[in-house]
């Protein structure tokens, strides 16, 4: 499987692509999302987490083999506590994961920065989780309104971010 940085992709071309191909099942995340980690281009086959202010299955995802997936989770737009943080996204880095975009809040800005994986979260908060295995994992979820699930792929670069059933890149 390409890995994020080997994929040469531009959401904008495919934004370009889709408005006369018209793959049915092709969704823009609205641009609400912040970027927080080093690494401002990535994509990668999604995994979903459904979770409200517990990181539990956040936490236990990042913690398995990514395989250079992308974790997708629905915080429910929660600005009161902080689903992700620098332990976490440094085990996501470890293990393989091309990115992580969460409905929700994440802490440690100054570690996120530095660590050369994609993060992309709505804001800043630095309130921990609670963590009492609360949660759901890859189910459909929605985000920003926008049908999400388990297999998608994701692609985000600079311009915003976009969803597709299917693969929209030459694999090489």
């Amino acid at each position: 499987m390409p890995t994020a940085s080997s994929i040469a992709f531009s959401t904008c071309d495919f934004c370009d692509d889709q408005k006369t191909n018209g793959i049915a099942d092709f969704r823009v995340i609205p641009t609400v999302f912040q970027n927080y980690g080093a690494r401002v281009k990535f994509a990668g086959p999604v995994l979903t987490v459904k979770c409200y202010e517990d990181n539990s299955h956040v936490k236990q995802a990042v913690e398995s083999e990514g395989h250079g997936r992308v974790l997708v989770v629905d915080g429910g737009a929660s600005m009161r506590r902080a689903l992700l943080g620098g332990n976490l996204a440094t085990a996501a880095l470890r293990n393989g994961w091309a990115g992580i975009v969460i409905d929700g809040c994440v802490r440690d800005a100054a570690e996120l920065a530095a660590l050369e994986t994609g993060i992309r979260a709505l804001a800043l908060n630095p309130m921990p989780t609670d963590r009492s295995a609360q949660g759901q994992t890859g189910l459909v979820i929605h985000i920003q309104g926008v049908p999400v699930k388990t297999g998608d792929w994701l692609y985000a670069d600079l311009d915003g971010i976009v969803i597709s059933s299917i693969a929209l890149h030459a694999v090489s």
